[in-house]
């Protein structure tokens, strides 16, 4: 090895160590997000209570199974999504009534088509999940309340217009009028970190090979 081969081998050790560290980590966020996924699931899964809490938490009772019987208002709010295979549609949002509360209800999805068909207002048993949602992001479009067209599910908005607590149950069981529900799920939990990991390991393979081709260059011309 000569001279000139050191500093290129040198810098090309230390790049891959920081890649192949950089892998590791995310290997280790794996494990963590798996873990934290399947609390979650468990969470979902257990026995729903039959009352709902008096001061619902969002941390406390995130994911909380329910089991309620009330009333399912007239109103409505519309949050417009795409499903694969499906297309676009909306989730319907209604107020529920319970014990002398009034909460929100995500019922679940209809086609675009069946927007504005009159559902049924009655006493609904209804078993799902609180959630407080975090669907909007930094490119979500402002909901048009006018034309009510959601594209998110604000909870203290929606709560405003309807005139319900800011607390969602979303339905996992149907609640008739040929709604589909869109129950409480894990998928919809980003995890990436497989991906990740995958993305350094070959950046650092990369790497390697971008040094080995270097120093047979050096070693070529230094012959």
């Amino acid at each position: 090895m000569t001279r000139q081969m050191i500093v290129p081998l040198l810098f090309g050790l230390l790049g891959a160590a920081i890649l192949i560290g950089l892998g590791s980590w995310q290997m280790q966020r794996l494990g963590w997000k798996q873990h934290v996924l399947a609390k979650i699931e468990a969470r979902i899964a257990a026995p729903p209570a039959h009352q709902l809490p008096e001061n619902p938490d969002p941390e406390r009772d995130l994911y909380l199974p329910l089991q309620l019987a009330g009333k399912i208002e007239q109103t409505e709010l519309h949050v417009l999504v795409s499903r694969k295979q499906i297309g676009a549609g909306y989730r319907i949002i209604v107020p529920y009534e319970v014990a002398g509360r009034r909460i929100l209800l995500d019922r679940g999805f209809v086609r675009t088509d069946e927007k504005n068909t009159p559902r049924r207002t009655d006493i609904v048993n209804v078993t799902g999940n609180l959630l407080w949602p975090d669907d909007r992001t930094s490119s979500t479009p402002q909901n048009d309340e006018a034309k009510n067209i959601w594209f998110a599910r604000d909870l203290d908005a929606m709560a405003g217009v309807l005139r319900t607590e800011p607390i969602l149950l979303v339905a996992k069981t149907n609640t008739g009028d040929a709604i589909e529900p869109l129950p409480v799920q894990t998928s919809s939990i980003p995890n990436d970190h497989f991906q990740y990991a995958i993305t350094w390991f070959l950046l650092a393979v990369v790497w390697l090979g971008m040094t080995g081709f270097l120093l047979w260059r050096i070693k070529r011309r230094t012959a």
